[in-house]
């Protein structure tokens, strides 16, 4: 789990039967599970939990390398209280490298900014699955679907400044893919102006049933 969000968390509930899974997370967001009654449904006889610490490598399963990583983000929107520190880096907002038979991959589906360390860390990478939740930061405002912006949600858009069109400009990341788009992103329609503008800085578009090989 790389955050609290209750979509990276909702999925959990349609598993709970009794299908035997480890789930992995900072406790920081085993803890919001933990802390939330809903989440007994998950049988502890065949759930297992599994704390994992920050930038320490873990074995999931054999040839597998794991590491998690801070990124800018929030706490999930149920558990804000008061003025929110958007951009905050602890155990709440997490990257993931994935590491194995010589390449190297990051998923980063929710990040507020991308700071110079953070390029650094994926530069050079095989693969980079990153937030494409909005295409500009005040869609969903000019949508009519929202109060928020993309930052403010701890979503950095994809164009304008700061974007991660701009922040990546320039990293050796063999592949760029956008993931956790929102639908009133632009770039979900095929042929748009939007879509041939992030293909053309070498982005492609994540879709249902991808598969990603060498």
């Amino acid at each position: 789990m790389t955050n609290g969000d209750v979509d990276h968390v909702a999925g959990l509930l349609t598993l709970r039967e009794k299908q035997a899974f480890s789930l992995f997370g900072t406790e920081g967001v085993l803890g919001v599970i933990a802390d939330n009654p809903v989440y007994s449904v998950l049988d502890t006889s065949c759930v297992t939990t599994r704390p994992v610490r920050m930038n320490e490598a873990f074995e999931p399963v054999p040839g597998l390398q794991v590491e998690i990583f801070s990124v800018p983000g929030k706490v999930p929107l149920y558990l804000e209280r008061g003025e929110v520190d958007v951009g905050a880096e602890g155990d709440m907002t997490v990257g993931v490298k994935l590491s194995a038979g010589g390449r190297t991959a990051y998923y980063i589906p929710g990040c507020a900014f991308v700071p110079e360390h953070l390029a650094a860390r994926v530069a050079g990478a095989d693969l980079a699955l990153f937030d494409g939740t909005v295409f500009v930061d005040d869609e969903m405002q000019k949508a009519g679907v929202g109060a928020k912006t993309g930052r403010r949600m701890g979503h950095m858009p994809m164009t304008g400044e700061g974007g991660s069109i701009h922040a990546f400009d320039g990293r050796d990341v063999k592949d760029r893919v956008y993931i956790h788009i929102n639908n009133t992103n632009p770039v979900l329609i095929e042929g748009s102006e939007e879509r041939r503008a992030i293909e053309a800085a070498g982005w492609r578009v994540a879709h249902d049933g991808m598969e990603i090989v060498p």
